[in-house]
């Protein structure tokens, strides 16, 4: 048996990659680093190649525009070059979404669908790691809860789905363990910092501009702020528990994963 790690370079691809690697497991990456483009079919090819089961990461987003037709003809790749089974990243409350999961799914291979929160780690490794050093969270949304969900949860679910048997086209809802504002957030890393940091509820053009500051294209920040505006409307402003389904154990706690990326030195 071989996995395969579509986005093996990315966030949560690298960290699933590193829990088959550690469990002495074949498993193989595609990413750009490797020759495969998802906006380039014709990469593709030999992507599947005695592959029993694979993670599915698409990125920027599975809501974005095209992005159905993309999944259907993986999963159509899939069955044909022999998958057994797939497992695919997806986000809560995105309608863009579900219609991915659906076409990805339209192809036979039995997918296990991991519907996430917003990752903890957004605030260290991605882009609001810039507003986090300068002591703003500018979003352009208003302050509604969210159940922020660990990467590292994220990515021991993905290994569990991939590797045990049981039910082949399961939806699971990933959350932490809380309900938090952002302005709750924001308190939470000023403690771990050290550092005082609050949230600040702007427009979108505000919004780009503020990620402009850390080197980020508008081009990638307004797509980002309008999903924001459409799904941070409060429609995720309850737990799930697809960690304790999974992993048999609660989720980490925001509290948590501040105080280690704090002490790794993620905003130094």
């Amino acid at each position: 048996m071989t996995y395969l790690i579509i986005g093996g370079a990315g966030r949560t691809g690298s960290r699933v990659l590193d829990r088959l690697t550690t469990a002495t497991l074949p498993v193989r990456s595609a990413s750009r680093r490797t020759g495969f483009d998802w906006d380039d079919d014709e990469t593709w090819g030999g992507t599947f190649r005695d592959v029993t089961a694979a993670y599915v990461c698409f990125t920027p987003d599975l809501a974005f525009p095209g992005v159905p037709e993309k999944l259907a003809a993986l999963g159509r790749l899939a069955a044909a070059s022999g998958v057994e089974r797939l497992v695919l990243l997806s986000g809560r409350g995105e309608e863009g979404a579900r219609a991915s999961e659906a076409a990805l799914r339209e192809g036979g291979v039995p997918t296990n669908v991991l519907r996430c929160s917003w990752f903890q780690q957004n605030f260290s490794e991605h882009f609001l790691a810039g507003p986090v050093q300068r002591g703003c969270l500018r979003l352009p949304a208003p302050d509604v809860p969210e159940a922020f969900v660990d990467l590292d949860d994220v990515a021991d679910a993905a290994f569990v789905a991939l590797t045990r048997g049981g039910p082949g086209n399961a939806t699971y809802e990933l959350s932490g363990p809380e309900l938090l504002s952002f302005a709750d957030a924001a308190a939470i890393l000023s403690e771990a910092r050290g550092v005082p940091a609050r949230f600040e509820a702007v427009d979108v053009s505000t919004f780009v501009e503020d990620l402009a500051t850390d080197g980020i294209p508008a081009e990638e920040a307004e797509p980002l702020a309008h999903l924001f505006t459409d799904i941070l409307d409060g429609r995720n402003a309850h737990l799930v528990h697809g960690v304790e389904q999974l992993l048999a154990r609660p989720a980490s706690s925001l509290s948590s994963y501040a105080r280690r990326a704090a002490a790794a030195g993620a905003w130094s």
